[in-house]
């Protein structure tokens, strides 16, 4: 009996080692997909603080969980069953899809490098004066709903390559994961930074005066970083988009571009004395970057033409 209780016990201790294992997997592989939507998520960052722009500071976080609770609705009800149907009954069209989306995240950031060195007018927001406000917050959380849509199916197809070739429910677990973790940590984010101009002002009123200093630098930086993190965001759009359609290009046979890149990061790290990883990863990086550009500038040529006629 003992014996037996003996045995049962190293049987649940090994069923909870497996588990813990499957765990660690699927904790591994998620982390490695979204680190491969970084592109998508720090972009996702910087545009949605727009969406909050004059309104009263007591609404900002509620609109920001609408925001949230939407996109949340939008990568589990809608993105995930259809990413696993994909995967399952078409995984051969991944790759394409996956491209598909590379070449918009290339379309989107150059058509706004293009828009800031030749002029002109991005995607303006409806003009909603006279509205009432509840119903301006609607379509306000609507449009940013609308917009985390399409940056949520991207990176939902990255998250996806990721994990192709493991079985379905280390793919669901793994989106599920990501999904949750993405929303928490952009929305997250986002709310910090919506929030950050009225922690400064309020420390700007207290009686110390590091507290004082410290409020006055929240104010004056706020809009310094509002703009880098738009910046960044279109850099990592170009960069990522143009490494995932050099990479499915390789996929198809036609890996020239992608192993002269390589190659030349190889390089760069070889005879770098400082940090010869890094040098690597920014050479690649700078490289796919410059694709991602010529691809997006492209196609945003050819899509600012057939707007005119």
């Amino acid at each position: 009996m003992a014996s037996g209780l003996v045995a049962l016990l190293d049987d649940v201790a090994g069923i909870a080692k497996l588990a813990a294992a499957s765990l660690d997997d699927v904790a591994g592989a998620a982390g490695k997909a979204g680190a491969k939507a970084a592109g998508v998520v720090i972009d996702d960052t910087a545009v949605t603080p727009r969406y909050v722009t004059g309104f009263s500071p007591e609404r900002e976080l509620p609109i920001i969980g609408k925001i949230a609770l939407g996109s949340l609705r939008n990568k589990l009800l809608f993105l995930l069953p259809g990413a696993l149907l994909l995967s399952a009954l078409a995984p051969w069209a991944l790759t394409p899809l996956l491209m598909a989306g590379g070449a918009f995240l290339c379309f989107e950031g150059a058509e706004k490098v293009l828009e800031r060195w030749l002029g002109g007018h991005g995607h303006g927001d409806e003009d909603l004066t006279g509205a009432d406000p509840a119903e301006i917050e609607r379509q306000k959380v609507a449009g940013a709903v609308r917009t985390d849509f399409i940056l949520s199916a991207e990176i939902m197809a990255i998250a996806l390559a990721e994990v192709a070739s493991q079985p379905l429910a280390m793919r669901a677990f793994v989106l599920v994961l990501v999904s949750l973790a993405i929303t928490a940590g952009v929305y997250g984010v986002v709310a910090l930074i919506v929030k950050m101009d009225d922690v400064g002002l309020h420390l700007a009123q207290r009686g110390s005066a590091a507290a004082r200093a410290v409020g006055r630098g929240l104010v004056k930086g706020m809009p310094v970083l509002m703009g880098a993190l738009g910046v960044i965001g279109t850099a990592a759009m170009i960069w990522v988009g143009g490494g995932i359609v050099l990479h499915g290009l390789e996929e198809y046979g036609l890996g020239g571009p992608a192993h002269a890149l390589h190659a030349a990061g190889a390089t760069a790290g070889a005879a770098s004395p400082v940090a010869p990883g890094f040098v690597e990863w920014a050479v690649g990086a700078a490289g796919s970057g410059v694709a991602g550009l010529v691809l997006g500038g492209v196609i945003a040529v050819a899509v600012h033409q057939l707007r005119k006629r």
